[in-house]
């Protein structure tokens, strides 16, 4: 997506056992001199508003900015209300990150591909009258 240079200088997986809320850092710029604080759940159902103050407390432990909470499921509307109220969480659920998973080429492969064709109407003009 643009962050960090190349993709391998992009981020990192930090994510353990007691990792105080935080599974990746993203470099935001080339420098490193800003970096996004990634938090990614495989949840079953819906991500709750309690899942979300847990992350913005990890941030505010790791005086980050920015944070994006990942789902492969879908947030809670009071979940949604309290990212948007704090400015600077990003919520990513099921949905919007198989797009994006599918724009970037990430974790995933092309099986197949299709060759679109149009009329060459100046094939027809030169002199095939």
């Amino acid at each position: 997506m643009g962050y960090g240079g190349s993709r391998a200088d992009a981020g990192k997986a930090v994510g353990r056992s007691h990792d105080g809320g935080i599974d990746g850092i993203i470099k935001e710029d080339r420098l490193g001199l800003d970096v996004i604080y990634i938090q990614a759940k495989r949840w079953e159902g819906t991500v709750p508003r309690p899942e979300i103050q847990k992350f913005a407390g990890a941030l505010i432990g790791k005086k980050a900015k920015k944070g994006v909470f990942i789902t492969t499921s879908t947030f809670s509307r009071e979940a949604i209300e309290y990212a948007n109220f704090t400015g600077n969480i990003v919520l990513i659920n099921g949905e919007t990150l198989a797009r994006l998973m599918i724009e970037y080429d990430v974790g995933v492969s092309k099986v197949k591909s299709y060759d679109v064709k149009k009329i060459d109407t100046d094939y027809f003009d030169n002199g095939l009258k």
